[in-house]
């Protein structure tokens, strides 16, 4: 089974959306990936597509006197297409995704590891990687994914009945904040490289591959009973976590060299 499906007609779709932003918009996607859970790779059959990019504007949009939406007006940084039944395509401006690079922004980490590629300049890549490298802040990723792990498991996951699906939406960020705790680089996107690297085999790891399987092949998850082995191991991690919070490192990166990117960027536009 293909783990991260995205059917033919579907990338086609995706490709003639970014070809008809950068038209309308005048500015060049230098990336274009999967994000949502075909990206992690436990999406349902009747799941959306989640385009993100990332794109750039000519040099002269970022040097005018007054900005292009009008005097006085910011100058958006995300451009969205409306979503339909199956397509949510969206993207931030360089601009943007560098200052979120400065944050060591999470979900632009995972942008840049997502195993589903729609375009992709190489070398813009490997320059947002590097950079993403430098700023990346493991303090600023483990309280991300672990507020998302304390608020979905809050919302979702407690008492004898459960929202069967969210027990992805909680596994995921939890195995996250392992990874962070035990390895130098950011987590994957990818949810079976972090349960092939932090839960190989055993009971939990069976009663996730079997939750896997339905969620895969199930057009939709709805309630059903506590599912045990996999409720009680959550339950331990977010309070372990709650009540000794790892010491891990923070942003170490140069903005001046943000700042060399975005210009030499320009200078090729």
């Amino acid at each position: 089974m293909d783990i991260h499906p995205i059917a033919p007609e579907k990338r086609q779709a995706v490709l003639e959306s970014l070809a008809r932003i950068e038209a309308e918009h005048d500015v060049r996607i230098v990336f274009a990936c999967e994000s949502g859970s075909r990206g992690w790779g436990f999406s349902s059959p009747d799941s959306d597509y989640d385009a993100r990019f990332v794109y750039v504007h000519r040099q002269s949009w970022y040097l005018t006197v007054n900005e292009r939406t009008g005097p006085g007006q910011p100058q958006r940084d995300v451009i969205e297409l409306p979503i339909d039944d199956e397509l949510d395509v969206s993207g931030w401006d360089l601009r943007k995704a560098l200052r979120l690079v400065s944050k060591s922004n999470p979900t632009l980490l995972e942008w840049l590891r997502s195993p589903i590629v729609y375009r992709c300049d190489e070398t813009m890549k490997a320059g947002l990687e590097k950079l993403a490298d430098e700023f990346y802040s493991p303090v600023a990723a483990w309280h991300h994914y672990f507020s998302m792990a304390k608020g979905n498991f809050r919302g979702y996951l407690k008492g004898d009945r459960v929202r069967t699906k969210k027990y992805l939406y909680v596994l995921r960020p939890v195995l996250a904040c392992r990874w962070i705790e035990n390895e130098p680089d950011p987590p994957p996107m990818a949810f079976e490289l972090l349960l092939e690297r932090l839960l190989p085999s055993g009971v939990l790891r069976d009663a996730i591959d079997a939750l896997l399987e339905k969620k895969r092949v199930s057009k939709e998850v709805g309630e059903g009973p506590r599912i045990a082995s996999i409720s009680d191991y959550l339950e331990a991690e977010i309070e372990r976590m709650q009540r000794s919070p790892p010491k891990l490192s923070s942003i170490r990166g140069n903005p001046e060299n943000l700042d060399a990117f975005f210009r030499q960027t320009l200078g090729q536009t």
